[in-house]
């Protein structure tokens, strides 16, 4: 049986830590599916199609395994999608204490709705602190994010086309 994960999250925009969990998940799961979702408590700063191309375009920059598809969903449950797609577990991101009591009623909600099981990561250290939200201030107030995003999320944002994150 192919084991299938899924690597949820708003990705507005994809960071370093992302990166990593997803290229770290890729190589413990036959297929990883990175599912941008729209989440409804938060005002986006990028487009879901611009955050599926930033992070198809930094995955493959970063030079991450074959195994890996970017896809995107806002209609629907989660776990709707999980099951559609086979997949047995969603693999979450951990930075602190604070993203274990929120993400841990979820994970008993999708239990209970799907049998989708809920593996927690935790980030590489150098990556631990930094969240989208952070990302997204910090490229407001002309902070240099070269540290906390791939390069093609840098690249972007920092570019004259680039949305205006104020």
């Amino acid at each position: 049986m192919k084991r299938i994960a899924v690597v949820p999250g708003s990705f507005d925009p994809v960071t370093l830590g992302h990166l990593d969990v997803i290229i770290r998940a890729a190589g413990l799961y036959d297929e990883v599916h990175v599912l941008v979702v729209h989440n409804p408590g938060k005002t986006a700063l990028l487009p879901i199609a611009q955050r599926v191309s930033l992070i198809e375009t930094s995955l493959a920059e970063a030079g991450a395994p074959a195994n890996i598809v970017v896809a995107s969903w806002s209609m629907g449950l989660l776990v709707d999608y999980v099951t559609d797609v086979g997949a047995q577990v969603l693999v979450k991101g951990i930075r602190s204490q604070i993203d274990v009591a929120y993400e841990t009623p979820m994970a008993i909600v999708n239990r209970n709705l799907a049998g989708v099981e809920t593996v927690f990561m935790l980030p590489n250290p150098a990556h631990a602190h930094v969240s989208s939200s952070l990302v997204r201030q910090v490229s407001a107030l002309g902070g240099d994010i070269a540290p906390y995003v791939p390069g093609a999320v840098a690249r972007f944002l920092t570019a004259p086309h680039a949305v205006d994150v104020r």
